[in-house]
């Protein structure tokens, strides 16, 4: 069994239009009034939540493409995520419109690179910090990632997601949530 980083922003439900609709009890009072879009860079879009509160900010992107884009999903989001006050810069979730399979893998490629996520419900995570770190220089020189997983009904996907104007949201992110 793998052990589980506890991942803030996980108990978060996200739904895109790129809103912030409840809040973990960590951000609770932080989040309570949403997050706002700050700007968009490429691809990605970077929001920061509003009012009082200990800062959140996260970039989020839709893939370009899903394989099989029959199967019947949830709101697709790649997200980073900085939360200053829990010492979190750059953390990744994916949430991938369905339940994951327990156990099997989820692949992520970046470039020549790939990384193994671990599943909780309906995200993907990266369970070690180093790995993260890893990962989002990989995502910084290349131009697409795609990610495969498997739905608890057995469904293979594909998703692609395009890295254009990563580096500006990640940028955006450190200054406004330093």
């Amino acid at each position: 069994m793998k052990p589980i980083r506890i991942k803030p922003f996980a108990a978060l439900p996200l739904i895109v239009g790129f809103t912030l609709t409840g809040a973990a009890p960590l951000a609770a009072q932080a989040l309570a009034q949403g997050a706002v879009e700050m700007k968009k860079f490429g691809d990605w879009i970077v929001h920061q939540n509003s009012g009082e509160g200990p800062k959140i900010c996260f970039a989020a992107t839709l893939p370009k493409t899903k394989e099989p884009a029959t199967a019947n999903r949830a709101k697709i989001v790649f997200y980073v995520s900085a939360w200053p006050k829990e010492g979190v810069k750059s953390e990744i979730s994916i949430k991938l419109g369905y339940r994951i399979k327990a156990d099997a893998p989820i692949a992520v490629t970046v470039g020549d690179d790939e990384f193994q996520l671990f599943a909780q419900d309906d995200r993907a995570y990266v369970a070690d910090a180093t790995q993260e770190l890893k990962m989002i220089e990989s995502m910084k020189k290349a131009s697409k990632l795609t990610v495969k997983a498997t739905s608890t009904r057995g469904t293979q996907t594909v998703d692609t997601y395009s890295l254009q104007g990563l580096g500006q949201a990640l940028q955006a992110i450190a200054t406004a949530c330093p």
